[in-house]
């Protein structure tokens, strides 16, 4: 039943707010230093930092790599703790030297054995790790985030003090292990806590009333 009601949701979403199309990158690189920026801070701070990085040919594992972690900080200072990003950015770097900076070589690993490796860098939580996991890696791992703790629980669907790892895994173990699907569903149900579930909740024409507890006041 939690199925059928979790892929009900996912297409409401989908009709209401259109195929939000992330991660918003260029390579698979750029979205893992965009997964480490974004922490705290809003996407735009990030896309300015990005566009900076990319005009000064520093959009590449071997040119960060190359400058200092002081200079690296400065450079992305728009985003916020600017000093410790760039020291996870350098982290992971450092565990990135391990593949020879190749990508591919890390995508034929299996997704568990890359998630361990990812949470034991400095600084690299499982947001972020599941995030890279996703959409730079291409491994089927549900992304959670604040939005979708308090989206999903005020539709009674968790518990609002459950767990990172068991809303995740409340998503991967209801829902087909559709790539696609991860990607786009998470999309959108930050889109639904930006426009409508947010923090003074805005429950007029949103796609998923009917079906919310908090509206309703009873728990499906």
């Amino acid at each position: 039943m939690r199925n059928r009601k979790l892929l009900t949701i996912y297409q409401r979403l989908l009709d209401a707010y259109g195929a939000q199309g992330w991660w918003p990158a260029k390579t698979r690189f750029e979205v893992i230093v965009g997964a480490i920026l974004t922490q705290n801070t809003n996407w735009k701070n990030v896309e300015a930092v990005m566009a900076e990085l990319e005009r000064r040919h520093l959009l590449s594992p071997r040119a960060l790599a190359r400058i200092k972690t002081g200079e690296l900080a400065q450079l992305i200072r728009k985003t916020g703790y600017f000093r410790q990003k760039g020291k996870k950015i350098k982290a992971f770097l450092d565990y990135f030297r391990t593949y020879n900076f190749d990508l591919d070589s890390m995508m034929c690993l299996d997704k568990d054995v890359l998630r361990t490796q990812l949470l034991q860098i400095w600084g690299i939580g499982p947001e972020t790790a599941d995030a890279i996991l996703l959409y730079a890696l291409d491994k089927p791992v549900f992304v959670v985030d604040a939005y979708t703790r308090r989206t999903f629980s005020r539709m009674g669907l968790v518990d609002y003090r459950i767990s990172y790892e068991d809303l995740r895994a409340f998503f991967e173990q209801r829902l087909p292990s559709d790539l696609e699907l991860f990607k786009e569903f998470h999309a959108l149900i930050d889109e639904l806590a930006k426009r409508n579930c947010r923090p003074k909740p805005q429950c007029q024409n949103c796609p998923v009333v009917s079906l919310c507890a908090y509206r309703s006041q009873t728990f499906i």
